[in-house]
């Protein structure tokens, strides 16, 4: 009968081990639509997928070797990069620490000891020596039997979170990337304008060599000369301005590649950069590699078996515990037979009274994992913000472009017949220092709606994780 009732208890033990009070795990529901309201979508929204994978270098579709060997030197050098990386190889530390948990924990001791005892201890016999030696070595054992799941409860969530620190690594590589490719279209955008800006400054100088020549001829008035000499300065310190400009933006990219700012410098670009064509259809399952979101859903999970941890503390902990060592006055063999002692037997304790500090955690376990939720929640309805904004401004700033490109035609013809009325005698040079302002106005203000063309594709192509072309 008592064999059956060993085995009986341990068929039951083994049974519990496979226990768990967590809850069963289930992602925050979202009521979203079926596709973006900007764009059409070819299929319905889907919850963070942690291991779905970004395009490793969106910022190619750019066509531009200047900003795929920056965004390699970003890589490589970045110091804010470095911080988040060595953040998750301590996320991934401390995972390792739970798993630990799963096995017998054994520690071996030693301990020679020359000691006196008390002339007036307790029950000292008389023939008990005041000095004397003690030498014990042995081993120790101890086993958690999780028969409730704490520990492998404790390791789901320390897995999850390790998960969510990758994401958070990625987050920040991906928040890296944005700021240095946003900065070199800005960058871009700088040095068009100057470019703009010194033809206009050769226009300009030409215009004013000619009002002094028809003042000097008393031709044209004074008011016309220093309204071109107006022009022209007025022009340069335009100039003056995005060249400050542009600074700024080179030392802001010397930072982000890692490089004092002192040192780094960039020759104005060459080759204008153009906006990516994009398909005609984003399929909303490009949101779920964002890597801020599968973070998200990660840490629900994780304060989802925080709760089964919770639940677990309600219940008795067995452990199994064991002692082997041997122990001498001094000399002798600790290992011989009589030196020997051993210990072996279970472990059980249950909570009884503590004053409702488990009841406060299981709530604060609770909460925890609805705050983890709602900021899932939150997660995902700013990653849908972001992509439907940056289509928005993709959609809105093509037309207005179209329209400010019409505007910047006009301009220019204007000026073209106001420089040559005024020539003929026909207008004053008013009407020519307005359609030239009238004209770099335009040109300008093209090339400005074509930056933030750039930037809003930068920002679509991060929002949606890294581009619309997945990495299998």
């Amino acid at each position: 009968m008592l064999p059956k009732l060993k085995r009986s208890a341990l068929l039951l033990a083994l049974a519990l081990q496979g226990c768990s009070l967590a809850p069963t795990y289930k992602p925050p529901v979202l009521d979203l639509p079926q596709h973006y309201r900007e764009q059409t979508s070819d299929g319905p929204w889907h919850s963070a997928q942690p291991g779905d994978q970004l395009s490793p270098q969106w910022w190619r579709l750019y066509h531009d070797e200047r900003l795929n060997d920056l965004q390699q030197r970003l890589l490589n050098a970045n110091p804010n990069l470095a911080a988040a990386l060595a953040h998750y190889e301590a996320a991934q530390a401390y995972a390792s620490q739970f798993h630990a948990g799963l096995f017998p924990q054994i520690t071996a001791s030693g301990q020679p000891l020359r000691q006196r005892q008390s002339d007036n201890r307790p029950l000292r016999g008389t023939t008990q020596p005041s000095v004397y030696n003690s030498n014990t070595a042995g081993f120790a054992l101890n086993f958690d039997v999780d028969l409730w799941g704490k520990i492998r409860n404790q390791v789901a969530a320390g897995d999850a979170q390790a998960q969510a620190s990758a994401d958070d690594l990625a987050v920040a590589r991906l928040s890296l990337q944005q700021q240095l490719a946003s900065l070199y279209v800005q960058l871009d955008g700088l040095d068009a304008q100057s470019r703009i800006l010194s033809s206009t400054l050769d226009e300009y100088s030409q215009a004013l060599q000619l009002t002094r020549a028809r003042y000097q001829g008393q031709i044209a008035s004074e008011i016309d000369l220093t309204r071109a000499q107006n022009q022209l300065a007025t022009a340069q310190a335009q100039l003056d301005d995005v060249r400050a400009q542009r600074n700024l933006t080179e030392h802001a990219i010397g930072e982000l590649v890692g490089e004092p700012a002192s040192s780094f410098a960039l020759a104005p670009s060459a080759h204008p950069l153009n906006v990516p064509a994009q398909p005609d259809a984003l399929p909303s399952t490009l949101l779920q590699r964002r890597p801020d979101i599968a973070a998200a859903e990660r840490r629900v999970f994780a304060a989802n078996a925080q709760i089964g941890v919770a639940k677990a503390a309600w219940y008795p902990d067995f452990s199994l515990t064991g002692l082997l060592g041997g122990q001498t006055q001094g000399s002798g063999n600790l290992l011989s037979a009589g030196n020997r002692f051993w210990a072996l037997g279970p472990l059980v304790s249950l909570p009884i009274f503590d004053g409702g500090r488990l009841d406060a955690q299981e709530r604060q376990a609770k909460a925890e994992f609805e705050e983890a939720s709602a900021h899932y929640r939150s997660q995902v309805l700013r990653a849908v913000r972001e992509v439907e904004d940056n289509l928005a401004q993709l959609r809105d700033l093509k037309q207005e472009s179209l329209d400010e490109h019409a505007a910047a035609n006009a301009a220019q013809h204007t000026q073209t017949l106001a420089t040559h009325s005024y020539e003929a005698g026909a207008v004053s040079y008013l009407d020519v220092v307005t359609a030239q302002t009238a004209a770099l106005q335009a040109q300008r203000q093209v090339q400005a709606l074509r930056t933030r063309q750039l930037q809003a594709s930068v920002g679509l192509l991060t929002a949606l994780g890294g581009g619309w072309e997945g990495q299998k």
